[in-house]
């Protein structure tokens, strides 16, 4: 289901570091990220809308200095707002070979044991 609000309604409900990077395509400085280090059970949310967008079992430290190479941006299909960049073909032990790097302030952590929407 498509959300769709005002710039002055996400001003509203967003703060402005999540605006910027929600709304205006921002990025959060490397390492400064809430969860960049955060490895609990659970699942992200979009902060803007509240989609589901990963379970937390998908995450991984992937030790990179700076992101290399092409990047494809990433967006929630439901608002639309700007989550980070994946990046493909690093040689990650993945099933798709790809790494999702998002901004913090772009998601919301829902711990497992409090969560009653799983992917």
């Amino acid at each position: 289901m498509a959300v769709e609000k005002s710039e002055e309604e996400w001003r509203t409900i967003l703060s402005p570091e999540q605006f910027r990077i929600l709304r205006q395509k921002g990025t959060e400085l490397k390492g400064s990220g809430e969860y960049d280090k955060f490895f609990d059970e659970g699942i992200y949310n979009c902060a803007g809308c509240g989609t589901p967008l990963y379970k937390s079992s998908t995450k991984f430290d992937s030790d990179v200095p700076d992101p290399d190479g092409r990047r494809t941006e990433i967006t929630c299909a439901a608002c639309g707002g700007h989550l980070g960049h994946v990046f493909k073909g690093e040689g990650h032990k993945t099933p798709t070979d790809e790494r999702h790097c998002v901004n913090s302030v772009s998601v919301k952590f829902i711990p497992a044991n409090t969560s009653s929407v799983l992917l």
